[in-house]
């Protein structure tokens, strides 16, 4: 994973954001990986997601929507959520929404969604442990859960509360792959998630 930040784009300069804000919109699709942005910074995952990663957001999504009502997705597609204002633009790769709430000509409202969800990476854990980890309670996202192929570990995230360094998630739950997990209102089994083959080491606490 690589980050770009621009001389003046940590001191949250709206014409900063727009302007990474378009750089990815035109490299999307043309350049390998994902980018996001996040504090005015440009951040670019170069590794494509592989099976075990896309195959845990499809059990996810399937054992989530099984509990759900019609009108609640848990949707593992695009566009992106971002908040102009604090400079952050990213892609869950699950997203519990509302269908309503993704009726918008544009990107999501984070304030919309009810639970982020995302799989590790085997190459950049830290852009899931803790970049995204600081990002989603900046933009109001309730609860993030967190599934770790690496190492068949993962962390539910909830409670935004005040900090000297802006709001953070005050509550972590750790689960072990086999366990229950609650994310949001519904209640799923963990098991038979895959794993990476290669393993990892643990993931990086809060």
């Amino acid at each position: 994973m690589n980050t770009v930040v621009p001389d003046n784009g940590r001191h949250g300069s709206s014409h900063v954001y727009r302007a990474l804000r378009d750089l990815v919109h035109t490299m999307d699709g043309t350049v390998p990986g994902r980018f996001e942005v996040t504090e005015n910074a440009l951040v670019h995952d170069i590794t494509a997601p592989i099976g075990p990663h896309e195959l845990t957001a499809v059990h996810l999504r399937r054992r989530l929507e099984k509990l759900m009502p019609d009108e609640i997705v848990a949707h593992t597609g695009g566009p992106d959520v971002e908040d102009e204002s604090r400079g952050i633009m990213r892609r869950p790769d699950v997203m519990v929404i509302a269908l309503e709430d993704m009726d918008v000509p544009g990107s999501f409202d984070p304030r919309t969604v009810i639970a982020a969800i995302e799989i590790v990476s085997r190459s950049n854990p830290e852009n899931d442990w803790i970049g995204k980890m600081r990002d989603y309670p900046l933009l109001g996202i309730p609860v993030y859960a967190v599934f770790d192929p690496r190492t068949g570990t993962g962390a539910v995230l909830t409670d935004i509360h005040p900090t000297p360094d802006g709001p953070r998630y005050a509550t972590r739950k750790d689960f072990v792959y086999g366990e229950e997990v609650t994310i949001g209102d519904w209640t799923i089994l963990t098991e038979g998630l895959p794993r990476y083959q290669d393993g990892g080491a643990q993931g990086p606490a809060s």
